[in-house]
């Protein structure tokens, strides 16, 4: 267990947490009778198991070119296919739906099957997600049908993301 008395010189501070850490060991602790026989001043953990990890090869990057081009096949469009219904919408009479695992800087073009732009949103922002309330260009609401969804990130990549969605008629008596 971690004791925070413990800590000396800890130059990122003590953060709390609920954080466990199970290690599953292929096989059993075995030491060497020499071990028993070093002197007190060698020994270490009281000659009981004892491992050590580090976790610096799994540290997050920034501005790293491969993981971010890797990252574009995690964008999706949420929730696909749409039901006439999503829990972000805040009433009745509103539609959403979030483009999610965006970069930083990227264009997102909305086209129909046939190729016609719908709407195109940019995002220059550190928030992951973009918000598309299901409108064309002139606000709008679009038909039911399958769209698709072109992600530009300069000096990233592109992304295509095809989505469907069906579309309730407005209900303006039950407000």
């Amino acid at each position: 267990y971690y004791n925070e008395e413990d800590v000396i010189d800890d130059p990122y501070g003590f953060i709390k947490s609920d954080v466990k850490l199970r290690f599953r060991v292929v096989g059993q602790y075995c030491a060497d009778v020499l071990d028993y026989a070093r002197p007190d001043s060698l020994t270490q953990n009281l000659n009981m198991p004892m491992y050590e990890f580090n976790t610096q090869d799994i540290a997050t990057l920034h501005n790293h070119t491969p993981t971010a081009v890797s990252a574009l096949d995690l964008i999706r469009v949420v929730p696909n296919p749409y039901y006439g219904f999503s829990s972000y919408e805040l009433n009745q009479l509103s539609n959403m739906v979030k483009i999610t695992n965006l970069p930083r800087t990227c264009t997102v073009s909305i086209y129909s099957l046939d190729g016609n732009l719908i709407h195109r949103l940019t995002k220059d922002s550190d928030q992951a997600f973009l918000e598309w309330d299901i409108k064309n260009s002139y606000g709008i609401p679009v038909a039911s049908g399958l769209y698709i969804f072109h992600i530009k990130a300069p000096g990233i990549g592109e992304k295509v993301v095809k989505w469907f969605g069906v579309l309730r008629p407005q209900d303006l008596n039950s407000l």
